[in-house]
């Protein structure tokens, strides 16, 4: 099996990792594109690498500042945030794929309706977690679309 061919399936599951959060996506994205680079070991190969690390670097920055920045300015507690993904992880276990999204969710409301004692106050802060969680989803994908795509342009055009 040629090395792009491998390069590729890593960087595809690494995609997929990142839309189903079993696998870590970004790293399997960059660990493709690095496969492909030290096999063809040129300047091409080592820029593109470079650029795919950067654009992954930056993402994984953003990911985290800007939802986390949204959700405080929401009010919504980081140990909301922290019970969420301790129950969220719990049920990554109990019930594989979905348990980690179920698990976050029930673990943000169940804090949130304890602190603010009804379901009218809990369900909007939830609701305010599971957006920051989309938006850090969404990043995440699009750092890794991105540097898949420079990868593929230099597989065209180099």
């Amino acid at each position: 099996m040629s090395a792009t061919v491998i390069a590729a399936l890593l960087v595809a599951v690494g995609i997929v990792g990142i839309v189903l959060p079993v696998l870590p996506g970004l790293v399997l994205v960059v660990a493709g594109i690095a496969v492909w680079a030290v096999t063809r070991g040129d300047a091409v190969a080592w820029t593109v690498l470079g650029v795919a690390v950067a654009i992954v670097v930056v993402g994984s920055v953003v990911k985290y500042l800007l939802p986390g920045k949204r959700l405080r300015e929401s009010g919504v507690p980081g140990r909301t945030i922290a019970a969420g993904a301790v129950l969220g992880v719990i049920g990554f276990f109990v019930i594989p794929l979905v348990g980690l999204f179920l698990g976050f969710v029930l673990g943000v409301y169940l804090v949130e309706l304890t602190r603010l004692g009804s379901h009218d106050r809990a369900w909007p802060s939830t609701r305010q977690a599971l957006a920051a969680v989309g938006w850090s989803i969404a990043i995440e994908l699009a750092a890794g679309l991105l540097a898949a795509a420079v990868w593929a342009g230099a597989l065209v055009f180099a």
